[in-house]
């Protein structure tokens, strides 16, 4: 018996026919944005993350050697992919550039509530656009899908900050204390906020070179979550033109119908050093999921570290690993349990009439199952059941001896007769009513 390895899942039909449909919920609104679909590879060069992030990180990636030698790893973001991709075609490619795609992705880490090894996402980006438009248009995808999920304002918010706020207050800190602060830890120290106690915070914003009276200044200030403040507090026009954009976003947000999901938090950073500009995360409102459910930013800088032109972009990236959690807690995660419309039973030597049957119900978009295994009446009757077939049209030798096929409805065990050369006939979707 071989064991499943540990941070990958199986889906049985019932619960990946759930995650299908919520797939297909973010990916239908997607299209309904003039979002197009791609396709990425599964193995890249392992260079694509070791040169922007240090050797370091293989650690983290299912990276190995390949028969010819070339050092690759399994997908652990799409991000840098796509990025590959816009350079590849930059020039022939209309702007702004609006892609999705839907796939799992891989990462050695922990496993923990809402992180697999294994993981799946819907992958949204716009490249080409830097108006606040751009980002807006994310933050209304993103409120979209979840909508289209069935959750509400009750359910989720999104915590909306701007990189450049805090990279250019820190800087600001800096330089009136005339010392080096690294910028990108104190970022990596705000992200982390919420996750570790205000003393080891503070720490950690000291070691990226905050005075003690700086950590706590820059702290007391960012909790707030007041961008007016923010513009009282700095002389930063970096900073100034930071809460402008983000203003500007949300302006947009309003109009864009999504304002109402949208949260100012300043300590909001997202981890990743490439984000440049606005960031979100998306929480539960009721603070049961522990983490983020997805994040999302501008990162306008990447298409140019890659080698292409200069390319503003900004993207979001929901999981469904958190996904399905959120919706789980807030009871909109579509049920897992299989569902058929039609199945059509034979007893004795009917194959052909049944098939004829079959074949014009699924013609007319039905879920039909018929026996395939030489099965008797009853047991053919409980795997009806079992599917939970809404109908069983019951192809009997004695039936068609008649010109008849039976009709029954599965949940109220009621049948009707009906005659064989009309079913389905131009009935889109017949029952037993249509008989009686």
């Amino acid at each position: 018996m071989y064991d499943r390895i540990k941070g990958f899942r199986d889906f049985y039909p019932a619960e990946m026919g759930a995650r299908r449909e919520a797939i297909d919920t973010l990916e239908g609104t997607a299209r309904r944005y003039g979002f197009r679909e791609i396709a990425t590879p599964t193995l890249e060069r392992a260079e694509i993350w070791t040169d922007k992030s240090g050797d370091d990180i293989v650690d983290e990636l299912y990276a190995f050697e390949d028969q010819g030698g070339r050092h690759v790893t399994m997908v652990p973001e799409l991000t840098p992919t796509v990025a590959r991709m816009v350079v590849a075609k930059q020039q022939a490619l209309s702007k702004p550039i609006k892609w999705f795609s839907t796939r799992p992705f891989w990462r050695y880490e922990q496993v923990q509530q809402g992180r697999q090894r294994e993981f799946y996402q819907t992958n949204v980006d716009i490249f080409g656009s830097a108006e606040p438009e751009a980002d807006a248009e994310i933050l209304a995808w993103a409120a979209d899908a979840l909508t289209g999920l069935g959750l509400t304002g009750e359910h989720f918010d999104f915590r909306v900050s701007h990189r450049d706020v805090l990279g250019g207050l820190i800087e600001e800190y800096a330089a009136d204390a005339g010392t080096d602060v690294d910028v990108e830890a104190a970022i990596r120290a705000v992200d982390k906020s919420d996750k570790i106690d205000r003393t080891e915070y503070l720490g950690l914003l000291e070691g990226a070179g905050l005075t003690d009276a700086q950590a706590e200044s820059f702290a007391g200030l960012i909790e707030r979550n007041d961008l007016e403040a923010v513009l009282a507090h700095t002389e930063s026009a970096d900073v100034t033109d930071a809460v402008e954009n983000l203003q500007a976003v949300l302006a947009a947000a309003e109009d864009f119908g999504v304002r109402e999901y949208c949260t100012i938090s300043l300590e909001t950073a997202r981890g990743l050093d490439y984000y440049t500009g606005v960031v979100f995360e998306c929480f539960d409102s009721a603070g049961e999921v522990s983490r983020s459910i997805f994040g999302g930013g501008r990162y306008d800088d990447l298409i140019e570290s890659f080698g292409g032109q200069p390319t503003p972009a900004v993207g979001v990236a929901p999981g469904y690993a958190t996904l399905t959690l959120l919706c789980q807690r807030a009871g909109v995660w579509p049920d897992e349990e299989l569902a058929t419309d039609y199945y059509v039973l034979q007893v004795g030597d009917t194959r052909p009439t049944a098939a004829r049957i079959a074949r014009e119900l699924r013609a007319k978009g039905h879920v039909v199952e018929s026996d395939v295994a030489g099965r008797s009446f009853g047991a053919q009757m409980n795997y009806a059941d079992s599917i939970n077939a809404e109908t069983v049209v019951i192809v009997g030798e004695q039936d068609l001896a008649n010109d008849e096929v039976t009709v029954k409805d599965m949940d109220s065990g009621d049948q009707v007769t009906a005659p064989v050369d009309e079913f389905p006939g131009e009935y889109e979707k017949p029952t037993i009513d249509d008989f009686e």
